[in-house]
């Protein structure tokens, strides 16, 4: 019988519920790991952050710049 079914079912017997049980253990046993590639995953995301950051940075460098030189005048 399937857990989710015994889940469900309000009038289940204690035999059902310990059945349900011992076949989730055994199953939760008999998982294995899977081998596999552990390199990182391939999102498609190509952005350059540091690029990003510098674009910033100059564009507020700017900004402060031609503020001080309008305080100036």
């Amino acid at each position: 019988m399937k857990a989710q079914a015994v889940l469900e079912n309000p009038e289940a017997s204690e035999a059902e519920v310990n059945a349900a049980h011992a076949a989730l253990t055994k199953a939760l046993e008999g998982l294995v790991a899977k081998p596999g590639d552990t390199t990182a995953i391939k999102t498609g995301d190509n952005s350059l952050i540091g690029t990003s950051i510098a674009l910033m940075s100059l564009s507020l460098a700017r900004i402060l710049y031609f503020k001080k030189e309008k305080v100036l005048k």
